[in-house]
């Protein structure tokens, strides 16, 4: 049996938790909202049929049947407590924090910039840096302005430009508080779940729909990036790439050509397009499949709230694969479960840890670990039920409560940071 790695980390790693406008500020206004409002009661009425099989069903049952539950509404309210979480980053000894700029924030209506928006994120940014915290933005988290979407969104190449200006105006608002840029969060989960399954606003289903977005979101990153670049070459640039790793079950030849294939087509089909434009790169992982034949059947020997199958430790195979194909340094910008009642944090946490120490021993160069998420948070199509916070949060009260594994957390932070 391999004894656990000793845990060192590079003195400026970057130890933080992200979040997301929509998922955290409140009292957005973008096409997300509006497709809640329109959605929120038969989201409700369908929510036995899609979860009743998960193992929180009876603890989150009368929450997820609620068509309260669908809609953000005032979600944790961090557009105006971001002070009071700014401290909680402090009390976990956390040196860096991912947030998105709400793009429909600040640019409403076509061409006509809300100044006091982009003052709070200037702010906002400063803040941050002021407490010594490392700011990492996000440029496009899901949620884009209703005026853009009218416009056809993504779809349509021709709309990429006005992506392009909003990017290169927030990065000079934002100035050099700013280091570290996300263009685009998951493109590919973007896609695949707004034009492909249909799950997500404007809800097509069909492979040119699917294709297109795909292909334009890569065009969007690397033409963003490209007039980052051009305000500055310190920013460091990249994409969130979500990464799930495949591995066959068995030996049979299906097997190894379905997980390849898949493999291919989570990562390898956008990272091709946009990793030569990317100055590191930005990994989320929260799962892993195992393949027999052409299907997946995964362990599931301890599951999240939301009945994913666990397998933090290989978050290590994930980050040598991507090493070796695109030989770039990596930060983990997003990692974590649903986990309301706090029984498997600590443990992820622990494994996740040797298995990124693991692939650092093996060459990989990993700069920063940011935990999904700071708070609970609004998770989209399903709402308020799945619980991903280190902190939790009352949405009645919007009281905040740092979790056990949290504060568990924060003590291996300031034990890593201070060099063992």
């Amino acid at each position: 049996m391999q004894d656990k790695p000793k845990l060192k980390f590079p003195k400026k790693f970057l130890w933080g938790a992200a979040t997301a406008a929509h998922q955290v500020e409140g009292k957005t206004h973008n096409q997300w909202s509006v497709w809640e409002l329109e959605n929120a009661k038969s989201k409700a009425a369908q929510a036995e049929y899609h979860y009743d099989d998960v193992p929180s069903w009876s603890r989150v049952k009368h929450q997820a049947k609620s068509p309260t539950n669908y809609v953000s509404g005032q979600a944790a309210d961090h557009y105006h407590r971001y002070e009071e979480d700014f401290d909680l980053l402090q009390k976990m000894n956390m040196n860096a924090f991912r947030f998105s700029v709400e793009w429909s924030r600040v640019e409403p209506e076509e061409g006509a910039w809300n100044v006091e928006a982009v003052e709070h994120y200037r702010t906002y940014a400063r803040e941050l840096k002021r407490r010594g915290i490392e700011p990492v933005v996000t440029l496009f988290h899901f949620t884009l302005p209703v005026w853009f979407t009218v416009k056809g969104g993504f779809e349509k190449r021709r709309n990429v430009h006005h992506f392009v200006e909003f990017s290169e105006r927030i990065i000079r608002e934002l100035g050099t508080d700013i280091r570290f840029i996300i263009t685009v969060n998951e493109p590919e989960v973007y896609a695949f779940e707004s034009y492909w399954l249909g799950n997500w606003p404007p809800n097509k289903t069909g492979f040119y729909s699917w294709w297109r977005v795909t292909n334009n979101l890569a065009y969007a990153h690397k033409k963003a990036a490209a007039a980052i670049h051009n305000i500055n070459r310190r920013y460091k640039v990249s994409i969130a790439k979500n990464s799930c790793y495949f591995y066959p079950g068995d030996d049979a030849w299906l097997s190894r050509v379905s997980a390849h294939v898949m493999q291919y087509f989570q990562d390898d089909y956008t990272l091709r397009k946009v990793a030569k434009h990317c100055d590191f790169l930005g990994v989320n992982y929260y799962l892993s499949n195992r393949v027999y034949g052409y299907r997946i059947h995964s362990p599931e020997e301890k599951v999240s709230d939301l009945g994913w199958d666990l397998a933090p430790a290989s978050i290590q195979y994930v980050l040598e694969r991507l090493h070796d194909k695109y030989h770039l340094p990596m930060i983990i910008c997003e990692n974590g479960l649903a986990d309301g009642e706090d029984n498997e944090r600590q443990w992820w946490l622990t494994q996740t840890l040797i298995g990124m120490q693991k692939a650092m021993d093996g060459g990989v160069e990993l700069q920063g670990y940011l935990h999904w998420s700071l708070l609970d948070n609004f998770e989209w199509d399903k709402g308020k039920w799945p619980r991903f916070g280190l902190v939790a949060v009352d949405y009645k009260t919007q009281q905040r409560t740092l979790r056990p594994s949290a504060i568990w957390f924060g003590k291996i932070i300031k034990h890593l940071r201070e060099g063992n």
